[in-house]
């Protein structure tokens, strides 16, 4: 071996270690950065015995990756049903001024509270027919059952509008994402191409799929030339040849009982709604479609029933023997024409109100809820004008615990009681909160845990780094000492000539 060739590799080995020393350094203060993945350096030996890196390579893991933006997009689907539902479910909680015997303490202001205190003060109305005290008690509490269920119907309409306004903004960040991935993967693909160093950006690139993964489920796949295709996890193209799809939404601001939302498309294909052929399973906007299009409205159906079994149970009939028709009672509706059927019964959780004709503070008549005749004459039960006339007091509070139909598609069952049906009702709001609080706390320890999987098999391990570290420098040390007895030869030489 001439000199002058020892003297390249001994720059090449100077070089080299320069090289490596940087790809650690940069490893050990990026040890802390979330989604950085460690850096290897990839030297080789030429064929005249000099080194050099070659390329630097990252950690990477596609498994884990996949499994922490699997869990990911599952967790935002429960956190977005959860927080819908435990705002449907603030509604029948426990209240601290709810501490009625009936029922209320157990079950908050809710409907079922209500209907309990509604029989209570029927009980307590029953036993003196001619109090007009009691009497305005059987109307404060029916005030507070139609209170109920407009609060209720509210909240659900609040909760959908809001589910809205959320999906709305993720197709926003949906489609920024995209616009961010676009610029990524093109510098990922040019560098490759060109043999440059590219672990960054494909760090940033991965970064802006597990945020993607919040928003929607996705699946990728890795193309040969470095770039990489995003579908949905139902199968609908977000990115493919470099270019990336338009994500589409148009909110409707208000929303009442049969309002459809509009469904989120790509590049006019819906990805949710009962439309969609490939709607998505996962992700923040998944969760916030099934909030707003099924979850909400099936709790405010469940509701609706309730309001129109309290106006079919309280209604008066024709007491002549004549046809007139039955009409709302206690509980009625703005313009209330006629008792509506079960499965007309969409929107009265928002317009059950007690009827004014029985109502003193709207100039009615308490006695006539003893009496009947709040729809006139025909209508009246208690003919003979008796202060201690029980007969429609009795057959209210029996209308509270007698089974009656209830619509199938409120998800029930079509026969109970109305105190029956308001709990079960409550039951299953609670049971769908705390199901999905349960699944969400499951989630998150998926994410956890493969985050932390992912950090260990890509990460930076501070001991590794630092014994790569000691190894460059023990390196160094030995190319000095080379260099040092090539420059002594080289004297030599010079001394001798």
């Amino acid at each position: 071996m001439s000199l002058s060739t020892a003297l390249n590799i001994v720059n090449s080995a100077f070089v080299s270690n320069a090289a490596q020393s940087a790809v650690v350094s940069s490893n050990i203060s990026n040890a802390s950065t979330k989604g950085y993945s460690r850096e290897i350096a990839n030297v080789v030996t030429t064929y005249s015995g000099s080194s050099e890196v070659a390329s630097v390579t990252r950690e990477a893991n596609a498994a884990l990756l996949e499994q922490v933006n699997t869990s990911t997009s599952q967790a935002a689907y429960q956190q977005a049903l959860s927080n819908g539902l435990t705002t449907l479910a603030n509604t029948v909680s426990d209240s601290s001024s709810a501490t009625s015997s009936s029922g209320a303490a157990a079950n908050g202001n809710s409907p079922s509270a209500m209907v309990a205190n509604l029989q209570s003060a029927l009980a307590t109305y029953d036993a003196s027919p001619s109090s007009a005290s009691a009497g305005q008690g059987v109307v404060t509490a029916a005030q507070d059952l139609a209170s109920s269920l407009n609060t209720g119907a509210a909240a659900v309409s609040s909760v959908r509008e809001q589910a809205d306004s959320d999906m709305a903004s993720a197709v926003g960040t949906i489609n920024s994402l995209l616009t961010q991935f676009t610029s990524v993967n093109a510098t990922i693909v040019s560098g490759t191409a060109t043999g440059a160093d590219v672990s960054s950006a494909e760090d940033t690139r991965d970064s802006i799929l597990t945020q993607l993964a919040q928003q929607v489920g996705v699946s990728t796949v890795a193309n040969s030339d470095g770039s990489m295709s995003i579908y949905t996890d139902s199968g609908v193209t977000l990115f493919q040849g470099g270019a990336a799809r338009t994500v589409s939404f148009t909110p409707t601001a208000t929303y009442t009982d049969g309002t459809t939302g509009n469904a989120v498309t790509v590049d006019g294909v819906p990805i949710t709604g009962a439309s969609s052929p490939m709607a998505v399973q996962s992700g923040a906007l998944a969760g916030l479609a099934n909030l707003r299009d099924v979850v909400a409205p099936q709790y405010g159906a469940q509701l609706d029933q309730v309001a129109q079994g309290l106006i079919s149970a309280f209604s008066e009939s024709d007491q002549t023997g004549g046809t007139a028709p039955t009409l709302p009672g206690l509980f009625t509706y703005a313009g209330a024409t006629d008792v509506p059927s079960t499965s007309a019964a969409t929107g009265l959780a928002s317009e059950i109100e007690i009827n004014a004709n029985v109502d003193p503070s709207q100039g009615g008549d308490v006695d006539e809820l003893r009496d009947g005749g709040m729809n006139g004459s025909a209508y009246v039960y208690n003919t003979t004008g008796a202060s201690s006339y029980t007969g429609r007091i009795d057959q209210m509070t029996s209308a509270l615990t007698t089974a009656q139909s209830f619509d199938a598609s409120a998800g029930l069952g079509t026969s109970a009681s109305l105190g029956d049906y308001a709990s079960a009702s409550v039951s299953w709001l609670q049971g769908q909160n705390q199901q999905a609080s349960n699944q969400l706390d499951y989630q998150n320890s998926l994410v956890s845990q493969a985050t932390t999987a992912l950090s260990n098999g890509t990460g930076v391990n501070l001991d590794t780094e630092m014994t790569n570290m000691l190894s460059i420098e023990n390196s160094y040390t030995t190319t000095a000492k080379l260099l040092t007895t090539v420059n002594s030869m080289f004297t030599s030489l010079l001394n001798a000539v």
